[in-house]
């Protein structure tokens, strides 16, 4: 039997996986525990951002085989539906240089010459769903011009906590994977649109980590 850690960082996101199944926690995170498929499931709720995923990351995982993010994302110019994240970065660590800002792999030194800045993710097995680099940061990012930028970094995608449970896993030497459904475009209208389409986006995410909970 296998133990999934399974984040979200909204109940909307937490909810729409095996909806009204298994026991839930006490305790400074929602945690909801049950089995599947011969696989011990906790599904957590971390709430937004990289602290409050890598805190909980880092809380829940000492008896995890796997860490698995489900939720949504804002798109870089990717089709709706959901992805496979195959890479994560952080898009706000790094070095800030005269006339430009320097990314570096979260943790590295942000100094002098810098390698690959992503985590890379468990290997797909076989869901079929279109793969993706995700740049993660502290912000909500509603600006064509941002979103530019972020694109720049060949991020398809982008939200605020993948890449930081993505660090939790690389140091504490565990696999990860990460599952995210659009809500919207990283643009002017963005707010509006995450809103409205939340709910959906997290049942079209939902749906997808069962089927990967099903193959593993």
């Amino acid at each position: 039997m296998a133990a999934i850690l399974i984040l979200a960082a909204l109940p909307e996101e937490a909810g729409a996986l095996f909806p009204d199944t298994g026991l839930s926690d006490d305790g400074p995170f929602a945690v909801r525990r049950l089995a599947i498929r011969h696989h011990s499931l906790a599904i957590a709720t971390c709430g937004l951002g990289k602290v409050n995923a890598a805190l909980c990351a880092g809380a829940l995982a000492a008896d995890a085989d796997l860490m698995l993010m489900t939720g949504t994302c804002g798109s870089l110019g990717a089709a709706p539906g959901a992805w496979w994240i195959a890479e994560a970065l952080q898009h706000d660590y790094g070095a800030r240089l005269p006339g430009r800002f320097h990314r570096y792999r979260a943790g590295d030194w942000p100094m002098g010459p810098a390698g690959a800045a992503h985590f890379a993710a468990m290997p797909d097995p076989g869901l079929g769903l279109p793969h993706a680099r995700i740049a993660s940061g502290d912000a909500f990012v509603a600006c064509p011009d941002a979103a530019a930028d972020l694109a720049a970094l060949g991020a398809a995608l982008v939200d605020m906590e993948v890449a930081a449970v993505a660090q939790v896993a690389a140091r504490l030497g565990k696999p990860w994977a990460a599952i995210k459904a659009v809500t919207d475009d990283a643009n002017g209208d963005s707010a509006g649109d995450f809103h409205a389409n939340l709910v959906r986006a997290a049942r079209v995410a939902g749906r997808e980590v069962e089927r990967l909970v099903a193959l593993i």
